[in-house]
Protein backbone atom coordinates (compact mmCIF):
# COMPACT_ATOMS: atom_id res chain seq x y z
CA UNK A 1 0.00 0.00 0.00
CA UNK A 2 1.18 3.52 -0.81
CA UNK A 3 2.00 5.91 1.79
CA UNK A 4 -0.37 8.69 1.82
CA UNK A 5 2.65 10.66 2.39
CA UNK A 6 4.21 10.01 -1.24
CA UNK A 7 4.18 12.50 -4.02
CA UNK A 8 0.96 12.54 -5.75
CA UNK A 9 0.57 11.71 -9.66
CA UNK A 10 0.00 15.59 -10.40
CA UNK A 11 1.95 17.87 -12.15
CA UNK A 12 2.65 21.28 -9.68
CA UNK A 13 0.51 23.94 -11.95
CA UNK A 14 -2.44 21.55 -11.86
CA UNK A 15 -2.20 21.38 -8.11
CA UNK A 16 -1.54 25.61 -7.88
CA UNK A 17 -4.53 25.24 -10.06
CA UNK A 18 -6.70 23.40 -7.26
CA UNK A 19 -5.44 26.00 -4.94
CA UNK A 20 -6.38 29.00 -6.21
CA UNK A 21 -9.54 27.77 -6.94
CA UNK A 22 -10.01 27.75 -3.22
CA UNK A 23 -9.39 23.96 -2.95
CA UNK A 24 -7.47 21.90 -0.36
CA UNK A 25 -4.52 19.94 -1.32
CA UNK A 26 -3.36 16.49 -0.17
CA UNK A 27 -0.55 15.20 1.74
CA UNK A 28 0.74 13.72 -1.91
CA UNK A 29 0.28 17.00 -3.76
CA UNK A 30 2.04 19.02 -0.81
CA UNK A 31 5.07 16.44 -1.51
CA UNK A 32 4.84 17.14 -5.00
CA UNK A 33 5.21 20.81 -4.81
CA UNK A 34 8.48 20.18 -2.41
CA UNK A 35 10.23 18.10 -4.80
CA UNK A 36 8.99 19.45 -8.02
CA UNK A 37 7.69 23.34 -7.64
CA UNK A 38 9.45 25.99 -8.96
CA UNK A 39 10.14 28.29 -6.08
CA UNK A 40 8.84 31.94 -7.01
CA UNK A 41 5.47 29.67 -8.48
CA UNK A 42 5.08 28.56 -5.13
CA UNK A 43 5.94 32.28 -3.43
CA UNK A 44 3.57 33.20 -5.83
CA UNK A 45 0.98 31.20 -4.81
CA UNK A 46 1.58 30.90 -1.42
CA UNK A 47 1.26 34.78 -0.97
CA UNK A 48 -1.96 35.05 -2.79
CA UNK A 49 -3.13 32.29 0.24
CA UNK A 50 -1.70 35.06 3.15
CA UNK A 51 -3.15 37.75 1.03
CA UNK A 52 -6.50 35.75 1.44
CA UNK A 53 -6.34 35.23 5.36
CA UNK A 54 -4.38 38.22 6.32
CA UNK A 55 -4.85 42.10 6.30
CA UNK A 56 -2.56 42.50 2.43
CA UNK A 57 -1.18 45.75 3.41
CA UNK A 58 0.27 44.83 6.79
CA UNK A 59 3.00 42.86 8.58
CA UNK A 60 2.86 42.07 12.10
CA UNK A 61 5.51 41.50 14.50
CA UNK A 62 5.87 41.11 18.55
CA UNK A 63 7.86 41.84 20.97
CA UNK A 64 8.49 39.24 23.64
CA UNK A 65 11.62 37.64 25.11
CA UNK A 66 12.47 33.55 25.40
CA UNK A 67 13.14 32.98 28.98
CA UNK A 68 15.02 29.93 29.74
CA UNK A 69 14.46 29.15 32.87
CA UNK A 70 16.42 25.82 33.34
CA UNK A 71 19.00 24.17 30.70
CA UNK A 72 18.88 20.68 33.09
CA UNK A 73 17.34 17.96 30.81
CA UNK A 74 16.80 14.43 31.14
CA UNK A 75 16.39 13.68 27.88
CA UNK A 76 19.53 13.64 25.07
CA UNK A 77 18.32 14.83 21.41
CA UNK A 78 21.09 14.59 19.00
CA UNK A 79 20.07 18.05 17.43
CA UNK A 80 20.40 19.97 20.58
CA UNK A 81 23.14 21.91 21.89
CA UNK A 82 21.20 23.82 24.51
CA UNK A 83 20.76 21.11 27.17
CA UNK A 84 22.80 19.96 30.01
CA UNK A 85 22.49 16.55 31.74
CA UNK A 86 21.70 16.55 35.93
CA UNK A 87 24.96 16.83 37.84
CA UNK A 88 26.52 18.64 34.73
CA UNK A 89 28.65 21.62 35.94
CA UNK A 90 27.07 24.13 33.68
CA UNK A 91 23.50 23.51 34.67
CA UNK A 92 21.27 26.27 36.07
CA UNK A 93 18.09 27.03 37.50
CA UNK A 94 17.05 30.88 36.82
CA UNK A 95 15.63 32.31 40.64
CA UNK A 96 12.18 33.80 40.52
CA UNK A 97 13.79 37.04 41.00
CA UNK A 98 15.87 37.10 38.16
CA UNK A 99 13.44 36.20 35.87
CA UNK A 100 11.40 39.25 37.52
CA UNK A 101 14.22 41.39 36.36
CA UNK A 102 13.71 39.82 32.67
CA UNK A 103 10.22 40.28 32.58
CA UNK A 104 10.45 44.16 33.76
CA UNK A 105 13.77 44.58 30.93
CA UNK A 106 11.22 43.38 28.53
CA UNK A 107 8.75 45.36 29.66
CA UNK A 108 10.66 48.61 29.16
CA UNK A 109 11.21 47.71 25.33
CA UNK A 110 7.66 47.86 24.87
CA UNK A 111 7.16 44.14 25.89
CA UNK A 112 3.49 42.48 25.91
CA UNK A 113 4.86 38.89 26.74
CA UNK A 114 7.21 36.23 27.69
CA UNK A 115 7.77 32.39 26.37
CA UNK A 116 9.12 30.47 29.02
CA UNK A 117 10.21 26.83 28.33
CA UNK A 118 13.32 25.00 29.23
CA UNK A 119 15.38 21.58 29.56
CA UNK A 120 12.73 18.36 31.16
CA UNK A 121 14.56 19.27 34.59
CA UNK A 122 14.04 16.28 36.77
CA UNK A 123 13.85 17.96 40.00
CA UNK A 124 10.95 19.83 39.18
CA UNK A 125 7.21 18.71 40.26
CA UNK A 126 4.49 20.50 39.13
CA UNK A 127 4.61 22.88 42.62
CA UNK A 128 6.58 24.54 41.02
CA UNK A 129 5.73 25.53 37.55
CA UNK A 130 2.47 26.92 39.74
CA UNK A 131 4.69 28.81 41.58
CA UNK A 132 6.80 30.29 39.07
CA UNK A 133 3.52 31.08 36.47
CA UNK A 134 1.84 32.32 40.12
CA UNK A 135 4.83 34.65 40.35
CA UNK A 136 4.68 36.25 37.33
CA UNK A 137 0.35 36.41 37.45
CA UNK A 138 0.70 38.50 40.80
CA UNK A 139 3.98 40.36 39.85
CA UNK A 140 3.48 41.47 36.08
CA UNK A 141 -0.05 41.00 35.85
CA UNK A 142 0.04 42.88 32.16
CA UNK A 143 2.60 40.17 30.70
CA UNK A 144 1.17 37.70 28.55
CA UNK A 145 2.23 33.65 30.10
CA UNK A 146 3.50 31.70 27.06
CA UNK A 147 4.78 28.80 28.72
CA UNK A 148 5.65 25.05 28.61
CA UNK A 149 6.50 23.10 25.50
CA UNK A 150 4.62 19.80 25.23
CA UNK A 151 7.68 17.65 26.41
CA UNK A 152 7.21 19.52 29.70
CA UNK A 153 4.08 19.32 29.77
CA UNK A 154 3.77 15.08 29.47
CA UNK A 155 6.86 14.85 32.01
CA UNK A 156 5.21 16.88 34.50
CA UNK A 157 2.15 14.48 34.43
CA UNK A 158 4.35 11.11 34.34
CA UNK A 159 5.88 12.86 36.91
CA UNK A 160 2.89 13.88 39.25
CA UNK A 161 0.35 10.49 37.97
CA UNK A 162 -2.06 13.18 36.30
CA UNK A 163 -3.46 13.64 32.78
CA UNK A 164 -2.03 16.31 30.40
CA UNK A 165 -5.84 17.87 30.61
CA UNK A 166 -5.45 18.46 34.45
CA UNK A 167 -1.66 19.64 34.73
CA UNK A 168 -2.72 22.23 32.18
CA UNK A 169 -6.00 23.01 33.91
CA UNK A 170 -3.67 23.37 37.26
CA UNK A 171 -1.57 25.38 35.49
CA UNK A 172 -3.92 27.86 34.29
CA UNK A 173 -6.01 28.34 36.90
CA UNK A 174 -2.35 29.31 38.10
CA UNK A 175 -2.01 31.79 35.30
CA UNK A 176 -0.69 29.87 32.53
CA UNK A 177 -2.19 31.93 29.39
CA UNK A 178 -1.03 29.93 25.82
CA UNK A 179 1.45 27.09 25.48
CA UNK A 180 4.50 27.34 22.67
CA UNK A 181 5.03 25.07 20.46
CA UNK A 182 8.39 23.67 21.24
CA UNK A 183 9.64 20.49 21.26
CA UNK A 184 7.83 19.39 17.97
CA UNK A 185 10.89 19.43 15.37
CA UNK A 186 9.11 16.64 13.04
CA UNK A 187 6.04 14.55 13.89
CA UNK A 188 7.30 11.54 12.67
CA UNK A 189 7.76 7.92 14.54
CA UNK A 190 10.60 6.98 12.13
CA UNK A 191 12.61 10.31 12.18
CA UNK A 192 12.49 11.69 16.00
CA UNK A 193 13.91 7.83 17.00
CA UNK A 194 16.68 8.95 14.67
CA UNK A 195 17.21 11.70 16.51
CA UNK A 196 16.87 10.89 20.02
CA UNK A 197 13.28 13.01 20.33
CA UNK A 198 10.84 10.02 20.42
CA UNK A 199 11.68 9.65 24.59
CA UNK A 200 10.46 13.25 25.09
CA UNK A 201 7.66 13.15 23.47
CA UNK A 202 6.44 10.68 20.67
CA UNK A 203 3.97 12.38 17.86
CA UNK A 204 0.92 11.46 19.32
CA UNK A 205 2.03 12.93 22.70
CA UNK A 206 2.48 16.34 21.34
CA UNK A 207 -0.13 16.12 19.31
CA UNK A 208 -2.30 15.19 22.45
CA UNK A 209 -0.82 17.86 24.76
CA UNK A 210 -1.72 20.70 22.25
CA UNK A 211 -5.34 18.78 21.76
CA UNK A 212 -5.67 18.58 25.40
CA UNK A 213 -4.70 22.34 25.83
CA UNK A 214 -7.14 23.15 23.58
CA UNK A 215 -9.59 21.49 25.70
CA UNK A 216 -8.94 24.04 28.62
CA UNK A 217 -9.20 26.88 25.98
CA UNK A 218 -6.01 27.73 25.74
CA UNK A 219 -4.56 28.80 22.18
CA UNK A 220 -1.02 27.57 21.40
CA UNK A 221 1.58 27.82 18.30
CA UNK A 222 2.46 24.87 16.24
CA UNK A 223 6.24 24.60 15.01
CA UNK A 224 8.32 22.11 13.03
CA UNK A 225 12.46 21.90 13.21
CA UNK A 226 13.30 20.99 9.14
CA UNK A 227 16.78 20.06 7.98
CA UNK A 228 18.11 17.28 10.14
CA UNK A 229 18.40 14.41 6.96
CA UNK A 230 14.89 13.83 7.23
CA UNK A 231 12.62 13.24 3.44
CA UNK A 232 10.38 15.17 2.30
CA UNK A 233 7.83 12.62 3.41
CA UNK A 234 8.24 13.57 7.04
CA UNK A 235 7.74 16.47 6.53
CA UNK A 236 4.50 16.52 4.66
CA UNK A 237 3.39 13.84 7.35
CA UNK A 238 4.49 16.53 10.07
CA UNK A 239 2.61 18.80 7.92
CA UNK A 240 -1.08 16.78 7.96
CA UNK A 241 -0.77 16.27 11.69
CA UNK A 242 -1.03 19.76 12.37
CA UNK A 243 -3.90 20.40 10.00
CA UNK A 244 -5.80 17.51 11.23
CA UNK A 245 -5.65 18.80 14.62
CA UNK A 246 -6.52 22.18 13.38
CA UNK A 247 -9.29 20.93 12.09
CA UNK A 248 -10.06 19.12 14.94
CA UNK A 249 -10.31 22.07 17.43
CA UNK A 250 -8.90 25.43 15.83
CA UNK A 251 -6.70 25.92 18.85
CA UNK A 252 -3.85 26.86 16.76
CA UNK A 253 -2.44 30.22 16.49
CA UNK A 254 -0.11 30.08 13.71
CA UNK A 255 2.65 27.91 12.68
CA UNK A 256 6.50 28.75 12.38
CA UNK A 257 8.49 26.80 10.71
CA UNK A 258 12.69 26.72 11.17
CA UNK A 259 15.82 25.00 10.15
CA UNK A 260 17.93 22.90 12.04
CA UNK A 261 21.34 24.62 12.90
CA UNK A 262 24.43 22.12 13.74
CA UNK A 263 26.46 23.65 15.59
CA UNK A 264 27.80 22.39 18.84
CA UNK A 265 25.24 19.31 18.42
CA UNK A 266 25.87 15.73 17.76
CA UNK A 267 24.92 15.97 14.41
CA UNK A 268 27.92 17.84 12.72
CA UNK A 269 27.65 16.08 9.49
CA UNK A 270 24.17 16.97 8.40
CA UNK A 271 24.35 19.43 5.91
CA UNK A 272 22.83 23.24 5.81
CA UNK A 273 19.50 23.84 4.76
CA UNK A 274 19.55 27.13 2.74
CA UNK A 275 17.34 29.67 1.96
CA UNK A 276 15.91 28.15 -1.29
CA UNK A 277 14.38 25.16 0.81
CA UNK A 278 13.79 27.35 3.81
CA UNK A 279 10.99 29.40 1.55
CA UNK A 280 10.02 26.76 -0.63
CA UNK A 281 9.15 24.98 2.74
CA UNK A 282 7.76 28.28 4.30
CA UNK A 283 5.68 28.44 0.71
CA UNK A 284 3.93 24.61 0.71
CA UNK A 285 3.52 24.79 4.43
CA UNK A 286 1.32 28.02 3.64
CA UNK A 287 -0.62 26.52 0.80
CA UNK A 288 -1.25 23.07 2.96
CA UNK A 289 -2.04 24.75 6.34
CA UNK A 290 -4.92 26.27 4.84
CA UNK A 291 -6.76 26.47 8.24
CA UNK A 292 -4.25 28.10 10.16
CA UNK A 293 -4.55 31.98 9.25
CA UNK A 294 -0.71 33.50 10.30
CA UNK A 295 2.40 31.90 9.57
CA UNK A 296 5.58 33.18 11.11
CA UNK A 297 8.76 33.83 9.08
CA UNK A 298 12.21 32.43 11.19
CA UNK A 299 14.57 35.85 11.07
CA UNK A 300 16.25 33.94 13.69
CA UNK A 301 17.65 31.02 12.00
CA UNK A 302 17.77 32.38 8.66
CA UNK A 303 18.88 36.22 8.93
CA UNK A 304 17.05 39.19 8.76
CA UNK A 305 16.97 39.59 4.32
CA UNK A 306 15.98 35.68 4.14
CA UNK A 307 13.05 36.36 7.22
CA UNK A 308 12.49 39.28 5.06
CA UNK A 309 11.92 37.68 2.09
CA UNK A 310 9.29 34.93 3.50
CA UNK A 311 6.82 37.79 3.35
CA UNK A 312 6.90 37.02 -0.09
CA UNK A 313 6.46 33.36 0.34
CA UNK A 314 3.20 32.90 2.75
CA UNK A 315 4.38 34.45 6.03
CA UNK A 316 2.20 37.20 7.58
CA UNK A 317 4.02 38.25 10.35
CA UNK A 318 7.88 38.33 11.28
CA UNK A 319 7.77 37.27 14.84
CA UNK A 320 9.32 38.61 17.93
CA UNK A 321 12.23 40.52 18.08
CA UNK A 322 14.29 38.00 20.01
CA UNK A 323 15.16 40.32 23.58
CA UNK A 324 16.68 36.81 24.26
CA UNK A 325 17.22 33.72 22.87
CA UNK A 326 19.01 30.69 24.01
CA UNK A 327 18.52 27.68 22.45
CA UNK A 328 18.68 28.35 18.85
CA UNK A 329 21.99 30.47 19.43
CA UNK A 330 23.40 27.72 21.71
CA UNK A 331 23.37 26.14 18.25
CA UNK A 332 25.32 28.56 16.12
CA UNK A 333 22.54 30.88 14.81
CA UNK A 334 23.44 34.70 16.82
CA UNK A 335 21.12 37.06 14.85
CA UNK A 336 19.54 40.20 16.53
CA UNK A 337 16.93 42.84 15.96
CA UNK A 338 15.59 45.43 17.73
CA UNK A 339 12.35 46.90 17.47
CA UNK A 340 12.82 50.03 15.33
CA UNK A 341 14.83 47.69 12.58
CA UNK A 342 11.82 44.91 12.41
CA UNK A 343 9.76 47.59 11.57
CA UNK A 344 12.11 48.96 8.89
CA UNK A 345 12.62 45.69 7.48
CA UNK A 346 8.85 45.06 7.27
CA UNK A 347 8.28 48.87 5.49
CA UNK A 348 10.89 47.90 3.22
CA UNK A 349 9.08 44.34 2.25
CA UNK A 350 5.90 46.64 1.13
CA UNK A 351 4.41 46.10 4.39
CA UNK A 352 2.61 48.78 7.04
CA UNK A 353 4.32 47.59 10.51
CA UNK A 354 2.08 46.67 12.85
CA UNK A 355 3.05 45.38 16.93
CA UNK A 356 0.75 42.76 18.06
CA UNK A 357 -0.66 41.01 21.15
CA UNK A 358 1.09 37.55 21.67
CA UNK A 359 -2.30 35.98 20.55
CA UNK A 360 -3.28 37.53 17.32
CA UNK A 361 -5.86 39.39 18.63
CA UNK A 362 -5.23 43.02 18.28
CA UNK A 363 -2.59 45.41 17.58
CA UNK A 364 -0.92 47.38 19.99
CA UNK A 365 0.47 51.00 20.17
CA UNK A 366 3.74 52.32 21.46
CA UNK A 367 1.35 54.99 23.06
CA UNK A 368 -0.24 51.69 24.99
CA UNK A 369 2.91 50.25 25.92
CA UNK A 370 4.61 53.85 27.09
CA UNK A 371 3.28 53.49 30.71
CA UNK A 372 5.16 50.17 31.44
CA UNK A 373 8.12 50.73 29.28
CA UNK A 374 8.56 54.25 31.12
CA UNK A 375 7.70 52.53 35.09
CA UNK A 376 10.44 50.00 34.17
CA UNK A 377 13.03 52.06 32.56
CA UNK A 378 15.63 51.72 35.46
CA UNK A 379 15.76 47.68 35.08
CA UNK A 380 17.26 48.24 31.19
CA UNK A 381 21.15 47.52 31.35
CA UNK A 382 23.54 50.44 29.71
CA UNK A 383 23.75 48.02 26.49
CA UNK A 384 19.74 47.68 26.41
CA UNK A 385 19.29 51.54 27.38
CA UNK A 386 21.77 53.05 24.85
CA UNK A 387 21.33 50.08 21.81
CA UNK A 388 18.00 49.20 22.67
CA UNK A 389 19.31 46.12 21.91
CA UNK A 390 17.07 43.23 20.91
CA UNK A 391 19.24 40.18 22.93
CA UNK A 392 20.52 40.01 25.87
CA UNK A 393 23.54 37.40 26.96
CA UNK A 394 22.66 34.45 27.88
CA UNK A 395 21.62 33.67 31.67
CA UNK A 396 24.56 34.35 33.69
CA UNK A 397 24.73 30.81 35.47
CA UNK A 398 25.80 31.44 39.24
CA UNK A 399 26.55 28.50 41.16
CA UNK A 400 25.35 25.33 39.88
CA UNK A 401 21.93 24.07 40.91
CA UNK A 402 22.32 20.49 42.88
CA UNK A 403 19.54 17.94 42.45
CA UNK A 404 17.37 18.38 45.81
CA UNK A 405 13.85 18.16 46.81
CA UNK A 406 13.26 21.53 48.09
CA UNK A 407 13.02 22.56 44.01
CA UNK A 408 9.36 22.95 44.41
CA UNK A 409 9.72 26.33 45.53
CA UNK A 410 10.85 29.38 44.29
CA UNK A 411 13.42 31.61 45.09
CA UNK A 412 17.04 32.77 45.73
CA UNK A 413 18.07 29.01 46.53
CA UNK A 414 17.89 27.96 42.74
CA UNK A 415 20.89 30.56 41.28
Amino acid sequence: MDSPFAPAPRRPDAILGDVAAGRRISAGDAHRLLADGDLLELGRAAHEVRDRLNDRAVATYNVDRNINYTNICVYKCRFCAFYRPPGHEEGYLVPFEEIGRKVEETLALNGTGVLLQGGVNPDLPLAYYVDLVTFLRENYPAIHRHCFSPPEIKFIARKERMSFFDVIATLKQAGLMSIPGGGAEILSDRIRKEVQAYPKASPEEWIDVMRQAHANGLKTTATMMFGMGEDLAARVEHLQRIRDLQDETSGFTAFIAWTFQHENTDMPEVPETFAHEYLKTVAVARLFLDNVTHLQSSWVTQGKKIGQAALAFGADDMGSIMIEENVVSAAGAHYTMTQDEMEHLVRAAGYEPKQRTNLYERFVTREETAPLAARYRHALTPELRDRASALLPVVARGEVVPRHPDASRGGAARG
